[in-house]
């Protein structure tokens, strides 16, 4: 067993899983935090963007003004943004037989996979995770293609030249493995291979394993997986929750007796406690609106922003924040708003239970019915009619290098009254704000990640006990930022198996049994004899057929009369030859009663001997050995065959034939 990883980013997993000759592949993550080196793409022309200077080194000896440039005392690429692909070179992706998915932020690469590589397996996913991917990858494809970069940066990616480039562009990883977004058109045919499943759902991969999703109380739909044959059992445990939000909570009992877990997707906030955060997120929203300021959240359309209205939506009557509008901004801000309300049974319960009074799970839409909350899908159109000020706007990217966010960002940039509030921890929010520099607005940073911290799922392991852990090899020692901290890693005995970009690891399992099968007509024709109290034993002479990894023993045809003729005609399929099996024998030769045996044939000059395994008797005057051993008795006697066959009578008299 297996397993290749093609991802470095412990959050945005995509390994593949070779067991019992499946190729699985476990997630396709897109790290996105790449685009932090590109300029921002903005909706509406900036004068500030468009005069910036190019950048030439030192010596004057690289001139790379048309690719990069100087903004707030750093270096970036201008030209359309580009993401950090998993590694396509390790493995033939074309021998992929499935992908499972575990949550929609987990399946941002998927078209790259599935279009490029020569896929013709199958995805499967939940349905919340396939229409709620499905919206998220076409905001993406959204805010590219409204703005549209002619040229295509690649000199920079020069391997000499990069290395001469200031930092971080200079420390960028796998520079010619990013590519540009996917169309419409790729993610349409991506997703026309996913097949939808529900939770405990069982599904049979060529009859060699099951694998089945569980509810891991994430996201909507959220999953674990349990990979398994009839022998061993493969957990994969990525994006969990143990926390009471929104999606039905996290099935951890169907996790106990797995040979291997394979953990990813833990919080990338260790120290950051979401209830906290939310706390802070509110209070910080209030004083910027009383101030006359707006407040501006960089977020994805899905996911936590149901959260963050929910908490709003109790705390604007508290905090007399009644008249502020509030403004969700998205090329799917509508699909995604009306999709939260209607997989009602992929929600906690007590949402579940609001479906049949009947009332809305989420109260985002009683702030769209009373007006406190509009959505658009863009600055164009009617929101720049209806807009009015000090508001709230919610809009993505949360990198803010595309998207609505990046003429906000430079709309309120200028003023202190304003605040911008981080909540997605994906991005560093000082990278994120770099090329905005110098800024006056105010920056909170408030990530929310409800995922598992190192507490949670050691807590979580010692219940489900599995036998051996693979994590990311950033599990495994405390974050650099802070390496006293040896609470923020993972110490288990045995340690876990730590993996990165590009490692292949040779899971520690052998696979020791195989289920086989038995005919009812050979099982009827089998004589049982006991061997000893309540154990039985029969021998059978049978054909094993293997199809489709199921294993079978069947009666052993017999052959056809051959009908006499002079020319003997070729047979076709020759019946396996079959030969009258030898009795076999159980039991155990008394030493003691043994030994009377042979007096009483004559056989006196009896010398025993000890040994690890049994007894050696040495019949002096006759010059023979007889080794008793616990699996077998073997008579060394030369040249006397009466002799031999005496002996061997006599201890056949001891054993039971079957």
């Amino acid at each position: 067993m297996k397993l290749y990883c093609l991802s470095g980013h412990p959050t945005l997993p995509c390994n593949v899983l070779k067991f019992k000759s499946t190729t699985i592949m476990l997630d396709c993550g897109l790290d996105t935090t790449s685009v932090l080196n590109f300029l921002p793409l903005p909706l509406v022309h900036s004068p500030r963007l468009s005069k910036l200077p190019g950048w030439i080194s030192k010596d004057g000896s690289i001139n790379l003004e048309k690719e990069l440039k100087e903004c707030a005392g750093r270096v970036f690429v201008d030209s359309q943004p580009e993401f950090c692909l998993p590694e396509r070179e390790l493995l033939d992706l074309s021998t992929i037989d499935v992908i499972l998915i575990s949550n929609y932020h987990c399946m941002m690469a998927l078209p790259y996979i599935t279009e490029h590589t020569g896929f013709t397996g199958t995805v499967y996913a939940t349905e919340p995770t396939l229409q709620i991917g499905r919206l998220l990858m076409e905001e993406l494809v959204n805010f590219m293609e409204r703005v549209p970069k002619a040229q295509s940066a690649t000199c920079w990616k020069n391997k000499e030249i990069q290395r001469m480039l200031p930092g971080p562009l200079k420390d960028a990883v796998d520079v010619w493995t990013w590519k540009r977004c996917y169309s419409m058109q790729e993610v349409n045919s991506a997703l026309s291979k996913v097949q939808l499943v529900g939770y405990s759902q069982k599904v049979e991969l060529f009859g060699a394993v099951q694998v089945s999703p569980l509810s891991s109380g994430y996201s909507l739909g959220s999953s674990n997986w349990i990979i398994q044959s009839h022998h061993e059992k493969v957990s994969y445990v990525s994006g969990s929750s143990l926390l009471t939000t929104h999606p039905q909570p996290m099935d951890q009992s169907s996790l106990k007796n797995s040979d291997v877990l394979i953990l990813t997707g833990l919080t990338q906030m260790p120290t950051a406690n979401p209830d906290g955060m939310l706390g802070e997120f509110c209070s910080n929203l209030a004083m910027t609106i009383r101030a006359g300021g707006n407040v501006l959240v960089p977020c994805y359309s899905s996911g936590v922003i149901y959260d963050l209205l929910e908490c709003l939506y109790q705390f604007i009557e508290s905090a007399n924040l009644g008249t502020t509008p509030f403004y969700f901004i998205s090329p799917v801000a509508n699909s995604s708003l009306e999709f939260s309300q209607i997989f009602a049974e992929w929600l906690c319960h007590n949402k579940q239970t609001k479906v049949y009074l009947p009332e809305p799970p989420f109260p985002h839409a009683e702030l769209i019915q009373t007006n406190k909350l509009k959505h658009y899908p863009s600055i164009h159109g009617d929101f720049s009619s209806e807009f009015r000020q000090p508001c709230v706007v919610f809009t993505g990217h949360p990198s803010l290098r595309f998207g609505d966010v990046v003429h906000f960002m430079e709309l309120w940039g200028k003023s202190s009254l304003n605040t911008v509030i981080f909540t997605e921890p994906d991005f560093s929010y000082l990278d994120a704000l770099a090329p905005y520099q110098p800024l006056a607005m105010k920056c909170v940073y408030c990530p929310i990640d409800t995922r598992l911290n190192f507490h949670q799922v050691s807590k979580l392991l010692k219940e489900v006990q599995p036998l051996h852990v693979v994590c990311p090899e950033q599990y495994t020692q405390p974050p650099l930022t802070q390496s006293h901290r040896s609470d923020l890693m993972l110490e288990l005995q045995p340690p876990p198996m730590p993996y990165r970009r590009c490692s292949v690891l040779n899971l520690p399992f052998r696979r020791r049994y195989e289920r086989v099968y038995i005919l009812p007509e050979l099982a009827n024709s089998l004589v049982p004899s006991e061997v000893k109290p309540g154990v039985s034993v029969a021998t059978v002479s049978a054909v094993l057929q293997s199809k489709d990894n199921k294993h079978t023993l069947q009666s052993v045809p017999k052959a056809p009369p051959v009908a006499p003729s002079k020319k003997r005609k070729r047979v076709m399929e020759e019946p396996p030859v079959t030969m009258a099996p030898k009795p076999l024998l159980s039991g155990a030769v008394p030493l003691e009663a043994f030994l009377a045996t042979l007096q009483k044939h004559g056989i006196t000059e009896v010398k025993v001997e000890e040994t690890a395994d049994g007894h050696i008797l040495h019949l002096q005057a006759e010059d023979t050995l007889i080794q008793l051993e616990e699996d077998g008795t073997h008579i060394v006697c030369d040249n006397n065959e009466p002799l031999r066959a005496t002996l061997r009578d006599l201890v056949l008299r001891f054993l039971q034939k079957l």
